[in-house]
């Protein structure tokens, strides 16, 4: 019983550590561009690809995940990313060039997405009686650091330079190594049952690929692809878009913005424990469709009359975000299935978040105005009601499998 604990605690500060790692990776960049810009010259192209690498990066390794998994294992997987995400952070704060900030800030993506996938079969591996409880802790992490870097990267890039800014971070990707290195210390590979109780099953192959023919995955990639391209959406153009239509200014745009990100932070707390505990998830649905909907109406019909409300209720839909993390793990028996559904929802859902900011700047250029971008938030919304239907069924994907195709493994 106390070798069971202690695996837990490890995997617990695990989780905790890789989940802060990840976010704040991302966010700790842009703040500080223009400090990096007057140093190394960084050109527009350069910064536009930086700009597009997390979504593309994502998307791409959310499906060469589950093949990296199969042959090294789901434990040695995250220590991998872990230790190339730390070498990455250290050489983007070293880079001598904007090229070499692009390739290692590009590295540094393709494993943070590694480790967007492989947390949530880590959470239901060591914690399947507390799925509820350790996503929230999981999400509400990723809401934290998001926002705690752009707060003092600025300020410690002026008092002691943005190398040291964005260096420093590397410091909680390599103590995200130890808990995990512990747990594999203690493993028992042979027996294929780890130290800390926890069992660790075989993969199968070529669970991924199934995923494409099964509704409750695309349902989940539809959930997870509505929260990511409205949040990419609105931290590219919802400043731009409240200037032109609701009249406020420059400064109090950006207020809101900090308002439209903060909107994640209650519901990363509280959607794992009403999906989990209370069992209500067709309501997390409900209200993400209906405040998503307000939104768009409100900025057409009356933007500048309400505005604060606008942005609350647009980034209400980003409860969707948590809800799609505990599905992964709700909606299948396997951890292959659990590996192969977090791989396949996050790279659809990252692919679309990729596209629709730049819909949103063609669109706007085709009409001159901002109708047309906005009714597409409107559309995507939509897309939640077949989505909720068809995963509010208490069905995983081996199960559908097997109704359809024969036997899971």
């Amino acid at each position: 019983m106390s070798s069971l604990w202690r695996g837990r605690l490890l995997a617990f500060v695990g989780v905790i550590l890789v989940a802060f790692s990840l976010r704040s990776a991302v966010a700790s960049l842009s703040p500080i561009l223009a400090e990096i810009d007057a140093d190394l010259g960084v050109a527009s192209w350069v910064a536009g690809l930086i700009g597009a690498a997390p979504p593309v990066c994502f998307a791409v390794f959310g499906l060469l995940t589950p093949a990296l998994e199969r042959r090294f294992g789901l434990q040695r997987l995250a220590v991998g990313a872990m230790v190339v995400a730390a070498i990455a952070l250290l050489g983007r704060s070293l880079a001598p060039d904007a090229v070499t900030l692009l390739a290692a800030t590009t590295v540094l993506f393709a494993a943070i997405s590694i480790g967007n996938v492989v947390l949530p079969p880590l959470i239901k591996t060591y914690f399947p009686d507390r799925v509820g409880t350790m996503t929230s802790i999981y999400s509400t992490m990723l809401a934290v650091a998001a926002f705690v870097p752009p707060l003092v990267a600025v300020p410690i890039s002026d008092a002691a330079g943005w190398r040291l800014s964005l260096g420093l971070w590397s410091v909680f990707a390599f103590l995200a190594i130890i808990p995990w290195v512990t747990v594999l210390a203690r493993s028992r590979a042979a027996a294929g049952v780890a130290a800390d109780g926890v069992e660790v099953a075989e993969p199968a192959p070529r669970a991924l690929a199934r995923m494409l023919r099964l509704p409750t995955a695309w349902a989940i990639a539809v959930t997870f692809a509505v929260s990511a391209s409205s949040v990419y959406a609105s931290f590219a153009w919802l400043p731009v878009i409240l200037v032109d239509i609701a009249g406020v200014s420059h400064g109090a745009a950006g207020a809101l913005l900090a308002l439209f990100g903060g909107m994640g932070l209650p519901w990363s707390i509280l959607v794992p424990l009403v999906i989990t505990r209370w069992r209500r998830l067709g309501v997390v649905y409900a209200v993400a469709f209906t405040a998503g909907i307000l939104a768009v109406a409100g900025l057409l019909i009356a933007p500048g009359s309400a505005v604060v409300l606008w942005v609350v209720l647009l980034g209400t839909p980003q409860m969707l975000f948590p809800a799609a993390l505990v599905l992964m793990q709700l909606r299948a028996r396997t951890h292959e299935g659990t590996v192969a559904l977090s791989g396949f929802a996050q790279s659809v859902g990252y692919a679309v978040a990729a596209i629709f900011p730049i819909a949103f700047a063609v669109l706007h250029e085709a009409t001159g105005e901002w109708a047309a971008p906005i009714l597409m938030i409107g559309v995507l919304m939509i897309a939640t009601i077949p989505a909720g239907i068809v995963a509010s069924r208490p069905s995983t994907v081996e199960d559908e499998w097997e109704r359809h195709h024969g036997p899971w493994r």
